[in-house]
């Protein structure tokens, strides 16, 4: 996982020093909305760049960039956590969502897997926020063989399902997440972080249907989904 720590001064300072590069996002946000991404571009100028949304700020400083920062960020608890950079698709940054939940027979699956390509002008890739949501395996083939593509598919899958069982002893009632998985320039899987109310109808933005059809069965047997009988 990316160093993640509660967002104050000195921790923004510090791992901007650590890192060069860091997010700042809200605890509980949804769609990407309110995350800002700020750099710190050592021996250059400006030495202090940081963007939300389609909006970019440049400092000469430190300070004047954190007043800023602190004038753009939403009033909620916010959290700094290490910049990874994005593996690209067609110039585009991506990460992936890895679908894991309860099967009938209340085994942990992952049920899906789906990349989300960032909109060119967005530091995010949500969907909301513009991404463009892709099947993973044209997304790694530019990275990777097509041998190598299965290998780390199948290591991406089992990582969900370590994350659901390490997160089921601290949480019994857990049924389902979404691992959001960041891939460097040397391969290496960094977790973002993990979603406990994923949200299942982006995997019908896939050509094949058959992969949301089972995440949306799961979810029903084990009850986030009411369904609703038919009236004869």
């Amino acid at each position: 996982m990316p160093t993640t720590r509660s967002f104050q001064r000195s921790s923004v300072e510090l791992m901007l020093e650590q890192y060069g590069m860091i997010y700042v996002k809200p605890i509980n946000g949804t769609f990407g909305n309110g995350v800002i991404r700020i750099e710190k571009n050592n021996g250059a100028h400006p030495l202090f760049t940081f963007q939300i949304g389609e909006s970019k700020y440049s400092f000469s400083e430190f300070d004047s960039m954190f007043r800023k920062l602190l004038s753009v960020k939403r009033d909620k608890a916010y959290i700094a956590q290490q910049g990874i950079h994005l593996l690209k698709y067609s110039g585009r940054r991506f990460d992936l969502r890895v679908m894991v939940q309860k099967n009938p027979q209340s085994q942990w699956e992952t049920t899906g897997m789906i990349g989300r390509v960032a909109h060119p002008r967005k530091i995010v890739t949500n969907y909301h926020a513009g991404g463009t949501p892709m099947p993973v395996t044209p997304l790694l083939k530019e990275s990777m063989s097509s041998e190598q593509v299965i290998t780390y598919q199948s290591r991406l899958r089992k990582l969900g399902i370590d994350i659901a069982k390490a997160l089921e002893r601290r949480y019994p009632r857990l049924k389902e997440i979404g691992v959001d998985v960041a891939i460097d320039h040397h391969l290496k899987p960094w977790v973002l972080e993990v979603n406990t109310m994923p949200d299942p109808f982006l995997f019908k933005k896939l050509p094949s249907r058959a992969v949301f059809r089972k995440i949306y069965q799961y979810a029903v047997a084990y009850g986030r989904f009411a369904v609703h009988k038919r009236k004869r």
